[in-house]
């Protein structure tokens, strides 16, 4: 395929190699793993299917070249970034056009996150620099307390389907800028934008060891037997909840480090004082990014009773106004979901939402013919009860909810296990302020429709995760305090 062949012009795709120690190495005889275009089904490359142990092979890199990354000086890691960064710039076109080929997100989408992935890298370059220390005097005047941060050490990422470059560099920028050596996971569905991404790091001058990427469709397995090995330290996974708490299990056993970024379920709080106009182009943003396949996407929309059939119909309007189709084709406005099994599950909500009572005012239903896609939809008065309003939808679906007073519309929004992010708008901005706080969520976007930014702490509470990534505080997670007492 051209658009590969020119972003990795030394990658030999479909040869079952896994990439591990600064080099493309074969991986046993099997099954390998199809990576198919979500438009149409059709093949797009083969990758390797690693075993536990060529999974460790990639843990033995790591361990291998942990010392000399650890050591190397900050301003160096920091051009390994900023080298990264600048060439992911230059290939923006073909690299987005990769992710629009195995993601089926629409192609300016996927410019968006190559992007994003990109000024991740540029940030980090940034933060390698500036690793915090501290001095202080004991209180008692006995001894001086120094606090110095160190690498945390070997670092497993697991990264998702939905955003397969921003994930990687989000976790792979801090990482490397803390000086700590990783093995990256990807999803099988969206492998190739992963091992263009260590092809990348490997040209910007990132050691051999120091990133290494593999690919394997029994991840439980093989994350199970890397989690056994005492030179992991760090777990940094974006994922579902479910498989959180199951990765947070096994990592008890050798008091790995977790960080964790998990499922979501947004709010949208709409009151009778916002500006509609930017109401409206915010919830589209923060619903349709990636057609909806987002843990940030707008999942639950709470209106206030004043400009609630104004805001159905006009977000009606715009989602009916978006044109399905290939990510590839420029003027797709909206993708296929990633497979037949997610169509299906975005079909059964709308149809259980309908059956309590819910209206559709567009789409609902699943395209025929080739492909995954579903139509955008909008569904008005939603039941209280209805699974829209208690799952992650992973769709083009925005369902409405009308709402009366504040505290009616903060307590819907908290009513759930999870607490991600969630938007606000409002003209009123003590209103705004004070909803903010009184949200259940490590991120609120107030009277905007994207919160996501590299120098912002990305993270949230509940059971949406542990940790943060971005800001300074992603650097520290892969980082120890170590406290060193003296005198003189």
């Amino acid at each position: 395929m051209s658009s590969q062949s020119s972003v990795l012009p030394d990658l030999e795709w479909g040869q079952g190699r896994l990439w591990i120690a600064g080099e493309w190495r074969e991986a046993r005889e099997r099954d390998a793993i199809a990576v198919t275009h979500p438009a149409d089904g059709s093949t797009l490359a083969t990758v390797a299917n690693a075993t536990p142990e060529e999974a460790m092979a990639a843990v033995d890199a790591a361990a291998a070249a942990a010392h000399s990354v650890a050591s190397a000086p900050p301003r160096v890691r920091a051009e390994w970034l900023r080298r990264s960064f600048e060439l992911m710039m230059e290939r923006k076109e073909e690299l987005a056009r990769l992710i629009a080929l195995e993601n089926g997100k629409a192609l300016s989408d996927a410019l968006g996150e190559v992007a994003y992935a990109a000024e991740v890298f540029r940030w980090f370059a940034e933060e390698a620099v500036r690793s915090p220390g501290e001095l202080g005097t004991a209180p008692a005047g006995g001894n001086q307390m120094l606090v110095r941060y160190q690498p945390i050490g070997v670092s497993l990422l697991i990264t998702p389907w939905n955003f397969p470059a921003a994930m990687a560099t989000r976790k792979i920028a801090p990482a490397l800028a803390a000086g700590c050596t990783c093995v990256l996971k990807p999803a099988g569905e969206t492998p190739l934008t992963a091992y263009a991404m260590a092809a990348i790091l490997h040209e910007a001058g990132v050691p051999a060891g120091a990133v290494n990427v593999i690919t394997t469709s029994t991840s439980g397995k093989v994350i199970s037997h890397l989690l056994t090995d005492h030179r992991v330290r760090k777990l940094s996974f974006t994922g579902s909840t479910e498989v959180g708490r199951e990765l947070i299990k096994q990592a008890a056993d050798n008091i790995v480090h977790c960080s964790m970024e998990l499922g979501g379920n947004a709010p949208f709080l709409v009151f009778d004082d916002a500006d509609i106009d930017a109401a409206i182009d915010g919830a589209m943003v923060a619903k349709m990014r990636n057609g909806g396949q987002a843990c940030t996407a707008a999942n639950r929309f709470y209106v206030q009773r004043g400009v609630y059939d104004e805001f159905a119909k006009r977000l009606t309007e715009r989602m009916a106004a978006l044109k399905l189709g290939p990510g590839v084709d420029p003027n797709t406005g909206c993708g296929p979901l990633i497979n037949s099994r997610a169509v299906h599950t975005v079909a059964d909500m709308v149809e259980d939402a309908v059956q309590r009572g819910a209206r559709v005012l567009t789409g609902g239903k699943a395209v025929d013919g080739p492909g995954c896609f579903f139509q955008p939809t909008v569904l008005a008065d939603v039941a209280h009860g209805s699974r829209v309003l208690q799952e992650e939808i992973f769709g083009p679906v925005a369902p409405l909810v009308v709402f009366d007073h504040e505290d009616d519309a903060i307590e819907q929004a908290n009513a759930t296990e999870y607490g991600l992010v969630s938007y606000v708008y409002t003209s009123d901005l003590a209103r705004g302020l004070r909803v903010c706080e009184a949200i259940d969520s490590g991120m609120v976007a107030l009277n905007r429709g994207l919160v996501s930014d590299p120098a912002a702490p990305f993270g949230g509470m509940k059971q949406s995760g542990l940790g943060r990534e971005g800001s300074h505080h992603g650097m520290l997670e892969f980082m120890e305090c170590k406290y060193i007492a003296t005198q003189w």
